[in-house]
């Protein structure tokens, strides 16, 4: 029930569509929104990955329709939106989790090629755009985006600044599609987590699984640990959620109070 406050939690019934959602925060995202009453849409480019997280949401009750495919390409979004529409019923919430670097290579911005440059603008920044478009597009009365952002956005990332410059223009475009979605009911807001070991991250710092009970105190997190995927997935929870329903344009820092 929403008129009590733990009802206005839940999720009642809503169709959401999670970009990334194969692992990591993107698979911790879509088992919170089934567990809150969504539906979901998964999609991300390894089918197997996004399959087995259906499978997890069905578990729990909840419908699950995975779209394999590349967010980068504006076309398959547009498809992604309209295959959610038709085969779901109606789309209520977008979720644009999908990002990272091809090679996942700390470098300099100096000594940063094109391409890389190019990519990482790409699946960070220009499918969060073609997301909001899509989803405003399939969405009739009212609705939720989420952008996912990171605490990289606002401070200096060296070795690993197109991320961080694409994080950032992700705040900003957050903050200018809530006024334009607005008279539409339709709130844009962003959840920006702080160090969270997924894959993408044991990678790009060269971390194992011994090195993470330090990290935390190596970065000077006051809270005294590294993130979750359900940490981040209760964020955008809380955002969806009726209890957000005067919440727009903002992004939520989720870090262990980590600056």
């Amino acid at each position: 029930m929403t008129d009590t406050i733990l009802g206005r939690f839940a999720l009642g019934d809503g169709v959401a569509v999670v970009t990334g959602a194969g692992r990591g925060i993107g698979e911790g995202i879509a088992i919170g929104l089934a567990e809150a009453g969504c539906d979901v849409v998964l999609t991300a480019r390894r089918e197997p990955e996004i399959n087995a997280v259906a499978e997890r949401v069905r578990a729990l009750g909840r419908r699950a329709l995975t779209i394999a495919g590349d967010i980068t390409d504006g076309s398959f979004v547009d498809e992604l939106a309209d295959r959610a529409k038709a085969e779901m019923g109606r789309v209520t919430l977008w979720v644009s989790n999908a990002g990272g670097a091809d090679d996942r290579t700390p470098r300099h911005l100096s000594d940063m090629p094109d391409r890389q440059w190019d990519y990482q603008l790409d699946v960070n920044l220009r499918a969060v755009f073609t997301g909001a478009r899509a989803a405003a597009r399939v969405m009739d009365d009212g609705g939720s985006i989420i952008n996912i952002s990171s605490g990289a956005a606002l401070k200096g990332s060296p070795n690993n600044g197109p991320y961080a410059v694409a994080k950032a223009g992700v705040d900003s475009l957050t903050r200018t599609l809530s006024i334009e979605l607005a008279p539409r009911r339709i709130r844009v807001n962003g959840v920006a987590p702080g160090p969270v070991p997924t894959e993408v991250f044991m990678e790009f710092f060269g971390a194992s699984e011994e090195d993470l009970p330090k990290l935390a105190q190596q970065w000077g997190v006051p809270l005294g640990r590294l993130g979750t995927p359900e940490d981040v997935a209760n964020a955008v929870v809380f955002l969806a959620s009726p209890a957000a329903s005067w919440v727009t344009g903002q992004t939520l820092l989720v870090n262990g109070g980590n600056r």
